[in-house]
């Protein structure tokens, strides 16, 4: 097989998704990588690094992120309407 056609259409050995994907694939990593972060935030100033730290945040970061992707997937589209209708395009 092409090599250049399996990297296009394979990363880590695994099927890309086809476009259509794309409106969920986002908010989906968008919503993993802000809630990781916020939710670390939060777990070591409100409990400090402790041996129990990692419990804690992962446990703090999954209830984020419950809420985070449903609530991007309803709100991305109204936000998308809103950043067209301040941005001016060429």
């Amino acid at each position: 097989m092409n090599s250049s056609k399996t990297s296009s259409t394979i990363i880590f050995g695994i099927p890309k998704f086809p476009a259509k994907y794309a409106s969920i694939v986002m908010p989906f990593l968008l919503s993993i990588l802000m809630t990781m972060l916020v939710s670390f935030i939060s777990t070591v100033k409100i409990a400090g690094i402790t041996s129990q730290f990692l419990n804690v945040w992962i446990s703090s970061w999954g209830v984020s992120w419950l809420i985070a992707f449903p609530t991007l997937l309803v709100l991305l589209p109204i936000v998308r309407k809103l950043t067209a209708s301040l941005v001016r395009y060429p």
